[in-house]
């Protein structure tokens, strides 16, 4: 049986019916998108704006410290790494997830087209297991973070170093956007899911993998936007901001590779004048 259309031209009505049930698929996948980053980025916000309530410590070099990395009065140290952790997955979800959906949408496109009954479940498991590597890399940060903290508490010439070394390291991760291995994993990023094999494995284990591997794509690549989140200020909302519109544009836009080098000019230019500062220069 076919439909007539306006042109005249016969279309078969499955193929109506399918390309509603993929519209209609696709309206509910980017909603749920949607709710989700509206709620970590409300809750992302209240965490910054109560953390920045508190205040931080003033260390020599006149800098101050967040409060993120140290434990309020009667918390233990492994209540305080709970608490970062959970505002660290919280605040990856608003960073990460509009450039993470096109992603997770072209890996169920796969999966419904491999004839995979539920790709809804299988997306989930791959997104999951690609918040699962932020997670482990989020308890990384915080033990070298926490430690780093200490020491500066104790020896006031390393804390008098640190904006020089902050500056160094956004003129690193400004550097990094310029290299051959930012290319290979933004393009890691953005390649369709397969594998690079003849068919796309369409079980649990399969979709587990690729959201590890999209994971660990997604933090190379990330590594030094990530790096300057965490120098420049992991509860500074407009620091955030700005790394998660770096991520989402050089991600989706059409010519990644020269976006990702207009954004290392910025970062350079903005290292220069982090160091500048430091030296007492600007």
């Amino acid at each position: 049986m076919s439909d007539v259309r306006a042109t005249g031209q016969r279309t078969p009505r499955g193929a109506f019916l399918r390309h509603a049930v993929f519209q209609r698929a696709g309206f509910t996948f980017y909603g749920i998108c949607a709710l989700l980053f509206a709620a970590s980025a409300t809750v992302t916000l209240m965490w910054c704006a109560s953390m920045s309530a508190m205040g931080g410590m003033p260390m020599p070099g006149g800098w101050t410290m967040s409060m993120a990395w140290l434990p309020m009065c009667g918390q233990t140290w492994s209540g305080v790494a709970a608490s970062f952790l959970g505002m660290w997955l919280v605040m990856m979800v608003a960073m990460m997830l509009p450039s993470l959906a096109p992603a997770l949408w072209r890996y169920r496109e796969a999966l419904a087209g491999a004839g995979q009954m539920q790709p809804d479940r299988l997306t989930l498991l791959a997104g999951v297991g690609y918040f699962f590597v932020w997670a482990l890399l989020g308890l990384a940060a915080f033990a070298v973070g926490a430690a780093l903290s200490a020491l500066e508490m104790r020896l006031s010439v390393l804390a008098r170093a640190v904006p020089v070394v902050a500056g160094m390291v956004v003129l690193g991760a400004g550097a990094l956007q310029f290299t051959s291995w930012k290319v290979r994993h933004l393009d890691c990023c953005r390649e369709a899911p397969g594998y690079g094999d003849c068919e796309l494995p369409t079980d649990a284990g399969a979709a587990w993998r690729y959201g590890l591997r999209l994971g660990l794509h997604c933090s190379y690549c990330c590594a030094g936007l990530t790096s300057i989140l965490l120098v420049a200020g992991v509860m500074n909302v407009w620091v955030m901001a700005g790394v998660t519109a770096a991520i989402t544009i050089e991600r989706l836009a059409p010519f990644s590779e020269d976006v990702a080098r207009v954004i290392g000019v910025v970062i350079v230019s903005v290292g220069l004048a982090l160091v500048g500062r430091a030296v007492g220069l600007g």
